[in-house]
Formats: C-alpha cells, sequence, structure tokens
C-alpha cells in the first residue's frame, strides 16, 4: 500500500502592521463576513480607522493577510478589539485565537482587553473560554 505524502504545512505569522495597506484590510472584512458591519464600501472611514488604531495586529499565511486585529488602546489600562476578522477560507485553524494572543502580547498583562462580538461569533468567544462582561453598556453608531 502506498502512502500519500503528507499536506504541506501552513505557516502563519503574525505580526504588527501599523501601515496596513487599505485593500488588503477590506478583503479581510469581505472574506470574514464582518463587511456588513463595518463601512466595507467606504475606503476614507477605513483609512481612518486604520489610521486612528493604536495597534493593528496581522495574520500572513503563507505571506497572503488572512486575518486582522484592529485595537484602540493606551498599552497601560485598557484595550477594545474593535475588529478581529479572518478569512473565511483560513477559519478553524486558529487564527483567531492567535491574533487575540498577538493582541494581548503587544498590549501587556497590564491592560484588560474588550470586545463586542458579531452575534454570529459568540460561539467562538465561548469555545476559546473568554470570559463574558455582564455590566457592559453602549450607545450604537448614529451613522
Amino acid at each position: 500500500m502506498a502512502l500519500s505524502p503528507p499536506e504541506p504545512r501552513t505557516v502563519v505569522t503574525y505580526g504588527i502592521e501599523p501601515d496596513l495597506d487599505v485593500a488588503e484590510f477590506r478583503r479581510v472584512l469581505v472574506e470574514s463576513g464582518l463587511a456588513p458591519r463595518r463601512p466595507a464600501d467606504d475606503p476614507v472611514r477605513l483609512e481612518m480607522m486604520l489610521a486612528a488604531a493604536d495597534l493593528v495586529v496581522t495574520a500572513r499565511r503563507d505571506g497572503a493577510l488572512v486575518g486582522v486585529a484592529r485595537t484602540l488602546t493606551d498599552f497601560s489600562f485598557c484595550a477594545y478589539l474593535s475588529d478581529l476578522a479572518v478569512c473565511r477560507s483560513a477559519q478553524g485553524l486558529g487564527i483567531g485565537q492567535g491574533l487575540i494572543a498577538a493582541t494581548r502580547k503587544a498590549i501587556g498583562p497590564q491592560a484588560s482587553l474588550l470586545l463586542t462580538a458579531a452575534p454570529d461569533a459568540i460561539t467562538f468567544y465561548e469555545r476559546i473560554a473568554m470570559p463574558r462582561v455582564p455590566d457592559a453598556f453602549r450607545y450604537d453608531r448614529e451613522a
């Protein structure tokens, strides 16, 4: 019986990319399914979102961007992970967890990390045992 060769190992690298290209960011939002909840068709607003972020962590699979975590933080007390997006083709590979881990490492142990989950992503956060915050409040965007 002949054995088939092993699947080539996919390499995922995480990095901090403060100058992430808007088109790449948009592509990941679209391919992740997060675009309907973001201004994906407004490149000026996407550019403003990236420019104002304090931390942009990326995941690249064999060099191609497959995930982004965009965070607003003071690096000393609090951090809000505003966007966590992983291309559908790369979901299930642990990339979301890797982006969160890289974000936590970058903000340091002294800062808390908060996010609001898209309804379809709640089971992901439950599965990775991210604690829920019971007493959160918010005003929704008006535009």
